[in-house]
């Protein structure tokens, strides 16, 4: 949300953007990067219409799921690990309602990655937020299979030394409809990379880099700020090239690409490849019915 027009629609659409505050107390470490996620989330759905009763978010265990009582509306807090799966079948259940899920490093990479390749896989119709601070920040500073090589955490004091994963290199090797890359330091891209994907009919996956200033000192704001490059201002750059998206990936040091990377309208999301939804206009909790099963408990 770069736009001066976003910002004054934005302004004379504040009381919308009121209704997603609440009166919790917001419980993250001082410059934590949720803050500008949060913050830029509420600003792309109220600048992209929707409305509270539209939504279901969904978070997982960590300092991303401690945000589920902090933005009002339908919000389900579910197990490590697992909220891919709740989330996917919620979509499934009432395509009516838009579904957001988030996840930190272990939910998305380690617990999680069983589903988040399933999910991809699918195309199921939801985004995902991956927040990727490179640390199990909420069990205060465990090394995650994000945290970079060299870094010491409280639970490798004598620095990590297994290779990270590459999270972007492993969504794109799935075939994936969208991905995108933010940096929670820059708000107004967040904004911009959610409303996008808000917009994407199938798996909108979107990881924010994010500092965790407690527990992660190899990777603050600044050395993100140093490294960070738009994906718009690349020559020549074809988001439908899913081999290029591959290729300015493996760049995890020097130059770390933001933008939306990579993107394919034509796939079909899970619902346009089912047969026997096809015609179908009523969602699945529309159609839940009573049954008399007493003749199969004779």
């Amino acid at each position: 949300m770069r736009d001066k027009k976003d910002f004054h629609k934005l302004s004379k659409l504040s009381g919308d953007y009121l209704k997603y505050e609440t009166s919790k107390v917001l419980t993250w470490c001082g410059n934590c990067g949720n803050y500008g996620i949060q913050n830029a989330l509420k600003r792309a759905l109220v600048l992209e219409g929707y409305k509270k009763k539209d939504l279901l978010m969904c978070f997982d265990i960590g300092c991303n799921g401690n945000g589920s009582d902090k933005i009002e509306g339908y919000t389900l807090h579910g197990l490590h690990g697992r909220v891919l799966p709740v989330a996917s079948g919620c979509a499934l259940a009432n395509p009516k309602m838009k579904v957001i899920a988030s996840a930190g490093d272990g939910g998305t990479f380690s617990e999680g990655i069983n589903h988040l390749v399933h999910a991809i896989r699918n195309d199921y119709p939801i985004l995902f937020i991956h927040h990727n601070n490179e640390n199990y920040g909420l069990t205060v500073g465990q090394a995650s299979s994000l945290t970079r090589c060299g870094a010491i955490m409280n639970g490798t004091p004598k620095e990590v030394t297994i290779d990270p994963i590459n999270s972007l290199d492993f969504v794109l090797s799935l075939n994936p409809s969208f991905v995108a890359r933010s940096f929670s330091g820059e708000i107004g891209h967040v904004t911009e990379m959610f409303r996008l994907a808000l917009k994407h009919k199938g798996f909108a996956y979107v990881e924010i880099l994010q500092s965790c200033p407690t527990y992660n000192k190899m990777t603050p704001d600044i050395w993100y700020t140093k490294r960070i490059k738009m994906i718009e201002d690349k020559k020549d750059y074809d988001k439908s090239d899913i081999w290029q998206a591959r290729r300015i990936v493996r760049d995890m040091e020097n130059e770390i690409w933001l933008g939306l990377l990579y993107e394919n309208k034509k796939k079909s999301n899970f619902f346009e490849t089912y047969p026997f939804r096809k015609g179908v206009k009523t969602a699945l909790v529309e159609e839940v019915r009573h049954k008399d099963i007493s003749q199969f408990m004779q």
